[in-house]
């Protein structure tokens, strides 16, 4: 990941792979195919995914950038034929020239202050070339209010020194807006909602575990993570109810453009 923790578990976050790497293949759909680009992406974690991207788009050269080294430890067994991986963070890290296709999967809403961020990732792309990036907009489900809901409760209000956390995705037609006045032609953004069947109600709990749980869990200590948990848990089935199979209806936004020439 891209952002401030570098927390990551990357068994957690991969526990429920098919279901996250589906609107990666979605917002792959959406790139124009020229063979010989050069390509990063940000956010790259396990280099699966990007392996696979640099496989599909034929690229020269491509670079997964990431802030985790549980991550990149893993995305090293990918690397070769033009694929590279290395540390940084998107806040202050850029190419050494501009790159033909600047993406990012499932990470820039880990980074704050997107009015300022989307100019700087323009920077990035070279005339004539694409931006194509996906983030979760799923902020006001249960999943994720209630997190928030209870990180402002005791004991956890003074043990996380105040800190709750609220995703800084836009508007999608903020977004749309944005790539227009940033160069980009024909700007595609759009919100879908991915249906995803879970095994039980608590089964959210697993998943929020392996993203949104993180930085709450390397804020706190072991058995207050745990109380955190258990109450957090039993908050979700209150809510939503107990359901096996659970229906967990998940928003994400994606978008691309291609920078006019």
């Amino acid at each position: 990941m891209t952002g401030p923790s570098t927390a990551w578990d990357p068994a957690q976050y991969t526990r429920f792979e098919d279901e996250r790497s589906q609107p990666f293949f979605e917002l792959a759909a959406l790139i124009e195919r020229r063979p010989g680009m050069r390509v990063v992406d940000l956010g790259c974690g396990t280099g699966a995914l990007t392996a696979w991207l640099h496989r599909e788009l034929q690229a020269a050269e491509t670079l997964g950038l990431d802030a985790s080294d549980s991550m990149l430890a893993q995305a090293s067994a990918h690397a070769g034929d033009g694929l590279r991986f290395e540390a940084g963070d998107v806040r202050t890290w850029a190419p050494d020239r501009p790159v033909d296709l600047l993406c990012s999967n499932a990470a820039l809403q880990w980074v704050d202050e997107h009015e300022a961020l989307w100019p700087r990732l323009a920077s990035m792309v070279a005339p004539g070339g694409q931006l194509a990036i996906q983030m979760p907009m799923n902020d006001d489900h249960a999943s994720h209010v209630e997190a928030r809901a209870l990180a402002r409760e005791e004991p956890f209000r003074t043990a996380l020194d105040g800190f709750e956390r609220r995703f800084p995705t836009l508007a999608p037609e903020r977004y749309a807006s944005l790539l227009y006045a940033l160069g980009f032609e024909r700007p595609h953004v759009r919100v879908q909602v991915y249906g995803h069947v879970l095994p039980e109600t608590r089964s959210v709990v697993e998943w929020v575990k392996g993203s949104l749980l993180t930085p709450y869990r390397e804020r706190l200590d072991a058995e207050t993570y745990a109380l955190f948990l258990e109450r957090y848990t039993q908050r979700l089935v209150d809510r939503l109810g107990e359901h096996a199979p659970f229906f967990y209806p998940f928003k994400r936004v994606l978008m691309w453009g291609r920078l006019a020439s």
